[in-house]
């Protein structure tokens, strides 16, 4: 369901535009978290929603070689949903965690942030995704959980 969802919006806002033009502002609900992720990035079970932001989806679109840009779009609410591992992010990135999933025969990485919207909500938003292409680049961050 989720993959669908973020397929029309793609449609929608972001195919076929040119490379770093301005889309419509805009964002969609991709997936909840878990309780077990919840509980990782200490958040209350109520802020639970995750949203991506056209903005986001364009930085994807434009960052990404067509294939893994495809991946990603049909993959990512599994990253986030259903992360192996959560890191928290390194200072001056953006982001507080990075949720890291195993899919086929490589690591995918997908930060988020958290956003308040008001004093009891918080939105949690994707700042980017990527594939992991180095192994060696998750080592300089925290592990906070994994199963």
């Amino acid at each position: 369901m989720a993959q669908k969802v973020l397929n029309k919006f793609f449609e929608k806002y972001i195919k076929g535009t040119a490379y770093k033009s301005a889309v419509v502002n805009s964002k969609i609900f991709l997936c909840h978290l878990t309780n077990a992720v919840c509980l990782g990035i200490g958040i209350n079970k109520e802020s639970k929603k995750v949203y991506i932001t056209s903005r986001a989806v364009k930085h994807l679109f434009d960052k990404k070689l067509a294939e893994e840009f495809l991946f990603l779009i049909d993959n990512l609410h599994k990253v986030v949903k259903y992360p192996d591992k959560i890191y928290r992010n390194r200072p001056g990135k953006r982001g507080e965690y990075c949720l890291v999933k195993r899919i086929g025969d490589a690591n995918y990485l997908c930060s988020i942030e958290i956003t308040a919207s008001n004093e009891d909500y918080k939105e949690i938003q994707i700042a980017t995704a990527f594939r992991l292409r180095d192994d060696d680049y998750i080592k300089k961050y925290a592990l906070l959980w994994s199963w």
